[in-house]
């Protein structure tokens, strides 16, 4: 699976009030490994920065004078994306700047080239509900490195950020009833052949009456049904 982290920078907040990218910034993964073939780009916006956002990503007005106006890449942007699944911290933001972008131009959307989105935000906020889960937070908890990081920087944060999901996520592909592969002696894979036969152990009479007993004691306790007896099979012997 082709998967791109990616990353914006912008003059401001509201791309309806007339705030505009300036910087974007892909990292490629393929197969959950990062393959190097990156993307990344500086764009004139033809308009000053907010102060505020100035101070968060220190890319003047002068420094990107000269640099393309956005409708100079949005066709090799296009072209990098197509077809991929696009991963992003904050999805909404770059996307409704992203799209404003290709609306500005014309074009259909720009979420529309993609194979679909997967916000990291909101995969950190249901795996950590009620913690810190900026990127900085996330690359604390999975230790990666970011001391390098002084200014935000649509590229540095998209390499941030594909380390943090891959540390993120890194048990899910584990986690399936596929049939697995094996390499053989010369290195080749090889299919590691069907699953065995998932073999169940019934309790016996003994151990079941054991068990009665342990919940007849914590009912007592409780003076009443205790909570384990909601999880018993009613009826249920062993053979």
């Amino acid at each position: 699976m082709r998967q791109i982290v990616l990353d914006t920078e912008t003059t401001g907040l509201n791309p309806r009030t007339g705030d505009r990218v300036i910087e974007v910034g892909c990292v490629e993964i393929f197969n959950r490994k990062l393959t190097g073939n990156n993307f990344h780009r500086y764009i004139n916006p033809e308009r000053d920065s907010d102060e505020a956002a100035l101070a968060v990503h220190g890319l003047t007005t002068e420094f990107l004078r000269d640099k393309p106006k956005f409708a100079e890449i949005a066709e090799e942007l296009r072209e990098f994306v197509q077809g991929a699944q696009v991963i992003i911290h904050n999805a909404p933001f770059d996307l409704g700047f992203l799209n404003a972008e290709f609306t500005r131009l014309g074009l259909p959307p720009f979420s529309t080239y993609c194979a679909g989105v997967i916000d990291t935000l909101v995969q950190a906020k249901e795996l950590h509900p009620g913690k810190r889960n900026s990127l900085d937070a996330l690359c604390d908890r999975y230790e990666v490195s970011n001391a390098h990081r002084k200014l935000h920087g649509a590229l540095l944060d998209s390499e941030l950020l594909a380390d943090v999901y891959l540390s993120m996520t890194r048990g899910q592909n584990s986690l399936t009833m596929d049939v697995a592969a094996e390499t053989n002696a010369g290195g080749e894979l090889v299919e590691a052949g069907p699953l065995g036969e998932i073999i169940v152990v019934a309790a016996s009479h003994e151990e079941e009456a054991a068990h009665e007993l342990v919940l007849a004691g914590l009912d007592k306790n409780v003076k009443g049904s205790c909570i384990w007896r909601n999880f018993s099979p009613a009826g249920v012997t062993a053979a």
